[in-house]
């Protein structure tokens, strides 16, 4: 009898299109062939949503005008070749990886009026961790050191083991009515998540388990004044960090699309699974320590169905930009199509979760 695991990934390769195809047998199967591989890299490089982006790249290789974003921005256009399984030396891709490395921090396109935010002195925010984790996506950390950014995004979330709550690092203005980041403290963010994801260089047992121990930790609940508390980041002025994780209450259940991961009431909608968190989580090797994920990982998988779809209560992001984006069909106007890109994140959690090492 045919495991559900195997179920998914012959639904998949009978009806998903090209991405997902060339994924499943290179990531999950690691069968691709050659000839597989040229096939695939010429279907998907057809791709409407593809010739989009190259459309939007300029003479400098830069995606768009801007670098935070959606589809039309470096960031939003570089994770989106990413996911789709472009060859990293196709030329749209690696045109906008020579940008990343070429371009000054400083420049306009960074979308700072040519300021440098410090990713190392504000926590959760700086234009090169956007950089960074555009380029631990894409794959090119080999080519483009980002190495003290990934040291930064594992220290980031050793701190919140070393400090008592996100209290000590803090400290609040406007009369206590709001609290920021201390300088050159840190703490966790959607994009240090990302760049860890995306990398294999900083894995062994120890940061694996240390990781799996602050996320434990920030899921806690037992300190109602510390539950959905995310602290501004201090730029000159308080703003909104990258997706900072919350003091307490971290889950991969929401109700709507939150940079940070937690649950906040939105129009009486049901609390659903946020995929691409779950995904990475399972990525970074994780699950398998914190039984809250392991048991999500194992809800999904329950509502595969004999077919092998994946029939999860998902929050449906059919659209890319900065806080956003699995959907590697072209629309979802088809049952079928929709069907293939829950399944296929699915197949990853699943596979990831359970991936020894």
């Amino acid at each position: 009898m045919k495991s559900k695991k195997q179920k998914m990934i012959d639904v998949l390769l009978k009806n998903a299109n090209p991405s997902i195809k060339r994924r499943i047998k290179s990531e999950i199967l690691h069968n691709l062939t050659a000839e597989e591989a040229a096939l695939y890299q010429e279907q998907i490089i057809q791709e409407e949503m593809v010739q989009r982006v190259i459309a939007c790249q300029q003479d400098n290789g830069w995606i768009g005008k801007s670098l935070h974003g959606g589809l039309d921005t470096q960031e939003g256009g570089t994770k989106y070749l990413a996911e789709k399984a472009l060859d990293k030396e196709t030329p749209v891709l690696k045109r906008a990886m020579d940008a990343f490395a070429s371009i000054p921090l400083n420049d306009f396109c960074y979308d700072t009026r040519g300021k440098i935010i410090d990713e190392f002195k504000v926590t959760g925010h700086g234009h090169n961790l956007i950089r960074c984790a555009c380029i631990a996506r894409a794959g090119y950390d080999d080519v483009i050191d980002i190495s003290p950014q990934i040291q930064l995004s594992l220290d980031c979330f050793r701190r919140v083991l070393e400090v008592d709550s996100v209290l000590d690092i803090t400290h609040p203005i406007r009369g206590g009515k709001q609290l920021v980041f201390n300088d050159y403290e840190k703490w966790p963010c959607r994009y240090h998540l990302d760049i860890l994801a995306h990398t294999s260089s900083w894995k062994n047992q120890q940061n694996i388990k240390m990781i799996s121990d602050a996320i434990t930790k920030l899921m806690k609940r037992d300190r109602p004044e510390l539950v959905n508390l995310v602290p501004s980041s201090w730029v000159g002025y308080p703003l909104g960090p990258l997706g900072a994780f919350p003091a307490q209450g971290l889950t991969v259940k929401v109700t709507c699309l939150s940079p940070s991961l937690m649950s906040i009431p939105y129009r009486n909608r049901p609390e659903v699974y946020q995929l691409e968190y779950i995904e990475w989580f399972s990525r970074c090797g994780v699950v398998k320590h914190i039984p809250a994920l392991r048991e999500v990982v194992d809800d999904i998988m329950r509502t595969v169905d004999d077919e092998g779809i994946c029939h999860a209560p998902i929050l449906e992001l059919k659209d890319w930009g900065p806080y956003c984006g699995f959907r590697l069909e072209k629309d979802w106007k088809s049952k079928t199509r929709k069907a293939c890109d829950i399944t296929f994140r699915a197949l990853l959690i699943q596979h990831y979760a359970n991936e020894e090492g």
